[in-house]
């Protein structure tokens, strides 16, 4: 079971900011990471739901980006209390026999254990330095890093480019100005 893929939805939802609360938003993030049957089946009720855990999910990355290791483990331990796993084998869309994490419930119970316990494996498997906020002035968002050396600071290429453009315009007035 490939549990990073369920890390790298908490990154997702997490970055879905105030568009959370919208249902097509949403909607259109399950279909576009393949969950299409959790799509056709969002309610508000979900929506609802998934943004309370998005909120949960930003302060585990923004304690993580605090390197402020507690309480990322203290936060997502309650949640995962709150989300309990519940493995089932599954075998559906032409796929092999293969574990789910949770069946059945509501949509927003599926994507919180799956959210959850995804970020405790990164946690317990690779750190809790591999989660955290972009470091480009204003962007926010959250990140799971993947990388091999434990670089990445930014949640993507885009804010990465636009950080570095700053700071090589700062460092070129910086004469200027001396």
């Amino acid at each position: 079971m490939d549990l990073t893929s369920y890390a790298e939805l908490a990154v997702l939802l997490v970055n879905l900011g105030d568009e959370c609360g919208n249902g097509a938003t949403v909607r259109k993030l399950l279909e576009e990471t393949g969950r299409t049957e959790a799509a056709a089946r969002l309610t508000r009720r979900d929506v609802d739901a998934l943004c309370e855990l998005r909120d949960e999910l930003a302060e585990v990355f923004q304690s993580a980006s605090g390197g402020d290791e507690d309480d990322v483990v203290e936060r997502l331990n309650g949640l995962l209390v709150r989300h309990p796993v519940h493995p089932q084998i599954s075998g559906h869309d032409g796929q092999a026999w293969h574990l789910h994490l949770t069946e059945g419930g509501r949509v927003a119970d599926t994507l919180a254990v799956g959210s959850v316990m995804g970020l405790a494996s990164v946690v317990t498997g690779l750190g809790v330095d591999r989660l955290g906020t972009c470091q480009a002035a204003p962007c926010r968002n959250a990140y799971l890093d993947t990388s091999s050396n434990r670089s990445r600071r930014y949640c993507s290429e885009r804010c990465a480019s636009r950080a570095n453009v700053a700071a090589y315009r700062a460092r070129r007035r910086a004469p200027e100005s001396a």
